[in-house]
């Protein structure tokens, strides 16, 4: 009788196992989203790590959809390859540019690619960097694509780092941010001295190698940063 009644206990267990187990159908994120930032002006819209993301809302999987964020790289580049199938709205979102106020709405799947063309608030143009001695120079000019309505030009400042991720959050501080320029003005308010900078490095370390860029940061709601391209600095031993 015992094992009788052990044997019964044991089939309902596995029965209630059984009833209480939903399988998975549902596919796992294998998805990818990828593409460029584009300049209105020409080329890639350089960043730094992270400044400007790409957000994107699932709607084929719910009306009101939390929604998820793509870094963009210090290239402009961006790519994300864990996404769910689906559709989403996306728009680039966060960086030195133009707000777009129109989201895109795209069938994402495998190997998806998708480009968008933003106006950068400022341009930085003519950017040199000449070392003399231990001592680098940095000179470029400001431009604005648009000028009415610009946020407030808040700073501008180098960023030097020893490797290429250079920019906003990677950098070298002593190199960096101590040679800040505050500048708090309004576009139409610059001179034309403002607008050509001249930043001066002294004691740059013999034998190293470094990568720097400049940034021009603006009172938008991101208090975000338009930079340069990068330029690699080799410093001779003594």
């Amino acid at each position: 009788m015992k094992k009788l009644i052990s044997r019964i206990l044991l089939g309902a267990t596995i029965l209630a196992s059984s009833a209480c187990t939903k399988i998975d159908n549902y596919d796992g994120p294998n998805a990818s989203f990828e593409g460029n930032l584009i300049s209105s002006e020409g080329g890639n819209l350089l960043t730094s790590q992270g400044s400007s993301q790409i957000r994107l809302e699932q709607i084929s999987w719910s009306a009101t959809p939390s929604p998820q964020e793509i870094p963009s790289k210090f290239d402009g580049t961006f790519k994300d390859s864990k996404l769910f199938k689906g559709t989403y709205k996306v728009i680039p979102k966060g960086g030195a540019f133009w707000p777009l106020y129109d989201t895109l709405t795209v069938d994402i799947n495998k190997g998806t690619k998708h480009d968008f063309t933003v106006t950068p608030y400022i341009l930085i143009k003519n950017f040199t960097a000449v070392l003399n001695g231990k001592t680098l120079t940095l000179k470029y000019t400001m431009e604005a694509p648009i000028g009415a309505g610009l946020p407030t030009i808040i700073e501008t400042q180098p960023y030097v780092n020893n490797t290429k991720l250079v920019g906003a959050g990677a950098s070298i501080r002593d190199f960096s941010d101590i040679y800040k320029k505050a500048i708090n003005k309004e576009w139409a308010d610059m001179t034309d001295a403002d607008k050509s900078v001249t930043i001066d490095i002294p004691d740059m370390l013999p034998g190293r190698k470094f990568f720097v860029r400049v940034g021009v940061r603006l009172n938008d709601s991101f208090k975000s940063s338009n930079f340069s391209d990068i330029i690699e600095i080799d410093v001779p031993a003594n």
